[in-house]
């Protein structure tokens, strides 16, 4: 699940707005790695039937790897994993949790990697933070030939009302774009140059109300907001939910859209 503007275009990544909010997650890292939804295996699954390899002993190159959630389950799929992080708070609580994983300052658009080097080039959450004019490029030049990209983002499924309320406040959709990107896959690549084939998993967990709630704290809309909108959000919203879930316990569904790119 990601904020993202409520156009069906990409975020413009010179606009400063759009710096701001793919920033705001540094001071918010703790927050994110303790209350940010995994992804479930079936996911792996899937990207590994796309991409028709496995990802058991690949080189993974994971980008915009943030506190390591996913990257940890790449490691534990078997993936030989580097991991590229631009952000200096996120990187550091990355090296908090996942000592043992390589990760390098970077972003897609300019990735520091040798040519040729990956198996797979993943996005987890992130390639809506890119321009897509460098990172398509990027990605082909750090690739091997035969290797994936692989995109995903987790969205809140439709129909949930607590997303909606999100939405209304702070004026946001938090699953236009990869929604947009899952079903016309000319906005995940606009030159053309792959073929993506794409799929969908439904999962979800249950979680305390302030879990939730710090979840939902973690997005970048949530974190460029004033204060006093923040605070007094959350404490509607915990109203809200008590209400629908008495046991104090909140069930997150969610939606993995996932892309993925076979090169030649």
């Amino acid at each position: 699940m990601i904020a993202t503007p409520p156009s069906s275009e990409p975020p413009d990544p010179s606009e400063p707005a759009h710096a701001l909010r793919a920033h705001s997650f540094n001071a918010a890292a703790a927050q994110y790695a303790a209350n940010r939804p995994s992804y479930p295996p079936a996911l792996f699954d899937t990207v590994e039937a796309l991409a028709g390899r496995s990802l058991s002993g690949a080189r993974v190159v994971d980008v915009g790897a943030g506190t390591g959630i996913a990257t940890a389950l790449l490691h534990e799929r078997g993936a030989d994993v580097l991991a590229v992080e631009p952000g200096a708070g996120m990187a550091a609580e990355f090296r908090r949790g996942l000592p043992h994983i390589p990760i390098v300052q970077g972003n897609g658009n300019a990735l520091p990697v040798a040519d040729a080097r990956a198996d797979f080039l993943t996005y987890a959450q992130a390639w809506h933070w890119t321009d897509t004019a460098r990172s398509v490029p990027e990605a082909l030049r750090v690739l091997r030939p035969g290797g994936a990209l692989a995109l995903w983002w987790n969205t809140t499924a439709p129909g949930i009302e607590q997303a909606d309320r999100a939405n209304r406040f702070f004026g946001v959709n938090t699953a236009a774009e990869p929604r947009e990107a899952a079903d016309r896959t000319d906005q995940a690549d606009p030159s053309g140059r792959l073929r993506f084939a794409r799929d969908r998993i439904r999962w979800s967990r249950r979680v305390p109300v302030d879990t939730h709630l710090a979840n939902v704290g973690s997005h970048s809309a949530f974190l460029v907001a004033p204060e006093d909108r923040r605070s007094a959000f959350l404490e509607e919203e915990r109203d809200h939910l008590l209400k629908t879930f008495p046991d104090g316990i909140v069930e997150e569904t969610y939606d993995v859209l996932v892309l993925v790119a076979a090169t030649p």
